[in-house]
């Protein structure tokens, strides 16, 4: 098994020892209008930005372009937010809830344009989504959805029973499928990859293999401290997310670093690809401890899926990849005995009320937090800061100045092991 993403082996500028693109051998520019720090979505898409704005930009990664979740993650392109609808109201109203739902369909008509502007080729489609009902109950819980997403944010999905939900999924663990024509997918490596090539082609430079050590306030602006020499700035953008570390404590403070993990089945015969998932949606189940599991171009089953509570790394990686393949063969049987090419691993960042956020904290900019909702949330919302950074007088309902610190939390998230517990318990009892 291939301890890598999969994604990687489809990108052509590819290293020989199966990293995403190749590092830049220059040192860092001494000096830089704005420095972004992490080149995977929300720091690509701001340095375009701002570059087409008129800004010197530094982009500094530690590893290489899309390293992190950017190339991880499943491709899947979702509409809405983390939290459900039925919570976004409870929490800010019919008003407020619409928006911030909007917000999400408006990122996925963002990267559709992107991607068009920029003639990306990530094999962009609008496939749309399935949600497979884990339990009976939660397939009547689909139906008030429904009603609540027609009547209050506009957005039509569709429910199929049981009995006919093999024209949308070749299984029978689960008990009907609520429909959303809305969703896309892509090919996430060569998605950053087309980013990365379009924010160069704007005037950003790209320094790879600069891990950023400290950033310091000096007067008229910062330093930003890297391995690969130090650069000068006004501005400074904390884009890291999931892999935020010390260089930016405030931030660790307050994204939490999950670990979410992937399996890849060997090419599939055609038509055993075709029937798990007849129109090649992406798909997910209701259980709080879900899978999450997509059909690739050259039919390979994607399975992913909380399946440890571990950083990845070899081991958490090939225990939690043992877990997926039984996950795997307990939603689709036919499925016994095929053999798995690739398993790995990546952090996704959690907030605390699993909202993304950007803004401004002790005088440096951050975006992320997308809880897993990312691809398109994070292109839209690394733009909209970049346009803050510029001076544009915006103001987002995500952005938040004020993003308070989670208690008793100062970056290692010891307490995922018992969150974990809890939500298997939920998932029994509900």
């Amino acid at each position: 098994m291939n301890e890598y993403p999969y994604w990687w082996d489809t990108v052509p500028a590819i290293t020989q020892n199966s990293e995403l693109g190749t590092q830049n051998s220059e040192p860092v520019p001494a000096r830089a209008d704005v420095v972004v720090v992490g080149a995977g979505y929300t720091g690509l898409a701001a340095a375009r930005q701002l570059a087409r704005a008129g800004a010197a930009v530094v982009v500094v990664e530690r590893e290489d372009i899309g390293w992190g979740a950017s190339s991880r993650n499943g491709g899947q392109v979702l509409t809405g937010l983390k939290v459900e609808p039925a919570e976004l109201i409870a929490r800010f109203g019919e008003a407020r809830a619409q928006q911030l739902f909007d917000i999400g369909s408006s990122a996925i008509v963002r990267l559709e344009t992107l991607i068009a502007e920029e003639s990306i080729a990530c094999d962009y489609t609008r496939v749309g989504h399935l949600c497979a009902a884990f339990k009976p109950a939660h397939f009547e819980a689909f139906r008030e959805e429904q009603e609540l997403l027609a009547r209050v944010f506009d957005h039509p999905v569709h429910l199929v029973p049981r009995a006919e939900q093999r024209a949308e999924i070749g299984s029978d663990a689960y008990y009907g499928v609520l429909v959303d024509e809305r969703s896309g997918a892509l090919n996430p490596a060569r998605y950053v990859r087309g980013l990365a090539d379009a924010a160069t082609r704007s005037g950003v430079t790209i320094v790879t293999g600069a891990g950023v050590t400290a950033v310091t306030r000096q007067s008229g602006g910062w330093r930003v401290q890297t391995t690969r020499g130090d650069v000068e700035a006004n501005d400074v953008l904390i884009a890291t997310n999931g892999y935020t570390d010390g260089a930016s404590p405030a931030l660790q403070r307050r994204f939490i670093p999950i670990g979410s993990y992937i399996i890849a089945t060997e090419p599939l015969d055609e038509g055993v690809a075709a029937a798990l998932l007849p129109r090649r949606r992406m798909a997910f189940d209701s259980k709080n401890f879900l899978y999450y599991f997509r059909v690739t171009m050259d039919r390979r089953l994607l399975f992913g899926g909380r399946a440890e509570f571990g950083r990845p790394n070899p081991d958490t990686t090939r225990h939690a990849a043992a877990i997926l393949q039984r996950g795997m063969t307990e939603i689709f049987p036919q499925l016994a005995g095929v053999r798995i090419d690739y398993g790995w691993g990546g952090n996704v960042a959690f907030t605390r009320d699993q909202m993304p956020r950007a803004g401004r904290l002790d005088d440096v900019y951050y975006a992320g937090g997308y809880c897993g909702h990312g691809v398109a949330m994070a292109t839209y919302l690394g733009e909209q800061i970049a346009r803050r950074i510029a001076g544009e007088p915006i103001d987002h309902p995500l952005f938040d100045d004020h993003f308070p610190a989670i208690p008793m939390y100062s970056g290692s998230p010891w307490f995922l092991p018992l969150v974990g517990a809890y939500y298997q318990v939920k998932d029994w009892l509900q």
